[in-house]
């Protein structure tokens, strides 16, 4: 730093950099937006980006008017240069200054520690300076009371403090406009096709050759702002809307008048809603799940949406971009707040924005909710055997499926997938034929006994009923088998199976649900398993990990794990379940209930250590557990066995039922993905 020989001086306090400048801006797609408002109050018409990983710098040029040296001293470099009351409200081209308060260029300092300008205006020799935000607080530290308290606005009248940047000379590459060099940053700069989606959101002045802005290259485009295509609906403001849409929603108006006390003033822009809360996610996270508002075609405040406590649903698809530009008027006091990120929410002009906001969103929610349920309607419909069973519905029931059709669609279900939303459709139906079959039944008093037509119908609905059900219980399981087989680590499928097997006996053998415990039976039960554990050897008792007594289908049921690794032989089998057999085949017979069936499973990991010794091992072992009415099962023939038997029951059942058949024309339609 060239302190009393530089040709540049810039007027500021050490408190203004700290609160506009280092302490500005938290990301570096807000800060690039400052420089590029910069280049259109600069009247260009191109501005390219340059983000180099590699030597991590941002680059920043323009095509614009570019300054003098005179001109950087007296306008760049003074911090508070009121551009609009200095050179007027309006660009030789005409346009409307975005720029007020004149301490933008300070959010440089928040991403980079050195900001280097180089700039040449027509007639003027082209000239370049360096500004370093250490030396500078080095310097100001020196002449200003870092402990007295900061105020801003003061400071900015002040200009009590003067640094001086570096000269750099020119850049014989620049031929007109202005170029910043970032470097020295104080983040990590990340090349991501989201710098590009959030700087196409913070605009709507770059429309090509008028006002173009390149990152690396490549233009920005409103298809970079990541949600063309994907509105379902859209609301606008007055007619035209600054979005253009490729495949064009359903659009309505929305009255675009906002009153502060007898003056009217009028908004423009647009609110809509996606099919899926997932088109307003980013490839890199981003959420564009917000309304915007622009004030001369640059973002102000991020989004509104978060100034209001609303819960509902519909919210989570609404996206929008609104255009107030009543908020920022040149002889009205500035509106922005002092980090130049939002918008002051005590100032009676949001206030006015804001109630006129909140009435939209109320209207749109209601005609969000209709719009989506009518659709929820005509999607199902639009499969023939829904059609078919919806017309075979009375009219009240047709009322409430309709409704419940369109509730489906309005759920944010989005995590669960298409599926999901398919499984809805198909248990809603379950659950009408269900109440279908209940009227049924209350009518029975009413049938002829002479004739078994009311009963016939009757039957056949309800095995109809439980077909169904039971096909969709037999394809989840399927699922459940499938993802278990293709998600778990091999050596972990034994220990998965031995945690959700007692809770999930499906697994076993698909006519069992789950084990029924029993009351005071069950005490008994687990009394003879204590003194039966009691009498095995040290090693039988280490060979077993758990056991599980209930009652299944009538029977009393003992199910017992041994440990994988443990290597045991048949006959260890047969004493155990003798003992255990003995045990409870007597606390059976003192509760009065010796005529009462038992059964042993006996889940293994290894092979036996007699199957070895003949090939027939495993079949003899089987008929040696016979007659004690118990089996074996290894770990690893558990799913497999449980598949292939859900499979076969799929496979057998050719005779497809009308409900069965309507479940499957929903499972196969791809229309039902909204």
């Amino acid at each position: 730093m060239t302190v009393g020989n530089s040709k540049y001086r810039m007027s500021i306090s050490l408190g203004v950099l700290n609160h506009l400048g280092i302490g500005l801006y938290s990301n570096i797609p807000t800060v690039i937006s400052e420089a590029v408002a910069n280049a259109w109050d600069a009247d260009a018409t191109l501005v390219d980006i340059t983000v180099d990983q590699e030597n991590k710098t941002i680059t920043i040029q323009d095509n614009g008017i570019g300054m003098s040296e005179d001109d950087a001293n007296d306008k760049y470099l003074h911090v508070g240069y009121e551009r609009r009351k200095a050179d007027g409200p309006m660009t030789p081209k005409g346009r409307r200054v975005m720029g007020r308060k004149g301490v933008g260029k300070l959010s440089l300092f928040s991403i980079a520690n050195t900001v280097t300008v180089y700039s040449k205006k027509e007639g003027c020799k082209g000239h370049g300076f360096k500004m370093d935000a250490t030396e500078i607080k080095k310097f100001l530290n020196q002449t200003t009371n870092k402990d007295s308290k900061v105020d801003v606005a003061r400071d900015l009248e002040s200009h009590k403090t003067i640094y001086s940047p570096d000269s750099m000379g020119a850049d014989e590459s620049l031929k007109e406009g202005t170029k910043i060099i970032l470097s020295n940053m104080r983040q990590q700069i990340r090349k991501t096709s989201a710098l590009k989606n959030r700087l196409a959101r913070r605009f709507t002045i770059i429309k090509g050759g008028e006002f173009e802005v390149r990152l690396d290259g490549e233009p920005i485009r409103m298809d970079d702002i990541g949600y063309k295509g994907k509105l379902q609906y859209m609301w606008e403001f007055g007619s035209g809307s600054d979005l253009e849409q490729g495949d064009d929603p359903r659009i309505f108006p929305l009255e675009p008048t906002v009153k502060i006390g007898d003056v009217e003033h009028t908004i423009s822009g647009w609110i809509g809603t996606v099919k899926k809360p997932s088109h307003l996610k980013g490839s890199e996270g981003d959420n564009n799940n917000r309304i915007g508002i622009m004030m001369r075609g640059k973002l102000a405040q991020e989004n509104i949406l978060d100034d209001f406590e609303e819960g509902g649903v519909y919210t989570k698809y609404v996206v929008g971009v609104i255009h107030a530009e009543f908020l920022d008027e040149d002889d009205k006091d500035d509106i922005t707040t002092t980090n130049r990120q939002g918008i002051k929410e005590e100032d009676e002009r949001y206030i006015a924005l804001r109630g006129k906001i909140w009435e939209c969103l109320k209207e749109i929610q209601s005609r969000w909710t209709d719009l989506r349920a009518e659709e929820g309607h005509r999607i199902a419909l639009g499969i023939p055997q829904i059609r078919e069973w919806y017309d075979d519905l009375p009219k009240d029931r047709q009322i409430l499926a309709k409704r419940l059709f369109g509730r489906i669609n309005q759920l944010k279900i989005d995590d669960e997938g298409v599926g999901f939303r398919k499984q809805l459709f198909i248990s809603s139906i379950l659950a009408f034929e269900s109440l279908r079959l209940r009227d049924m039944l209350t009518s029975l008093d009413k049938i002829d006994v002479g004739s078994l037509d009311g009963y016939k119908d009757i039957f056949l609905q309800l095995s109809d009923l439980e077909a169904s059900a039971y096909y969709q219980i037999t394809k989840q399981r399927l699922e459940v088998i499938n993802n278990l087989e293709s998600k778990v680590d091999e050596n972990e499928k034994e220990r998965i199976i031995q945690y959700y097997l007692f809770k999930n006996l499906w697994l076993l053998d698909p006519k069992w649900e789950r084990l029924h415990e029993s009351g005071v039976m069950e005490k008994g039960i687990r009394k003879a398993f204590d003194i039966a554990k009691e009498q095995q050897s040290e090693d039988v008792k280490n060979s077993r990990i758990d056991i599980k007594y209930g009652t299944v289908n009538g029977r009393h049921v003992i199910i017992e794990l041994k440990r994988p690794e443990r290597s045991l032989e048949t006959g260890d089998l047969v004493s155990q379940i003798k003992k255990y057999r003995n045990k409870i085949t007597n606390a059976l017979r003192d509760a009065g209930r010796s005529n009462e069936s038992l059964e042993f499973v006996c889940i293994i990991g290894k092979d036996l250590k007699d199957w070895k010794e003949s090939p027939t091992g495993i079949y003899d072992t089987r008929e040696i557990l016979k007659p004690l009415s118990a089996r074996i099962i290894k770990y690893d023939e558990i799913m497999d066995g449980a598949r292939k038997a859900y499979e076969r029951y799929l496979e057998e059942q050719e005779k497809v039922n009308r409900i069965y058949k309507l479940i499957t024309s929903i499972n196969e339609d791809d229309r039902i993905i909204v």
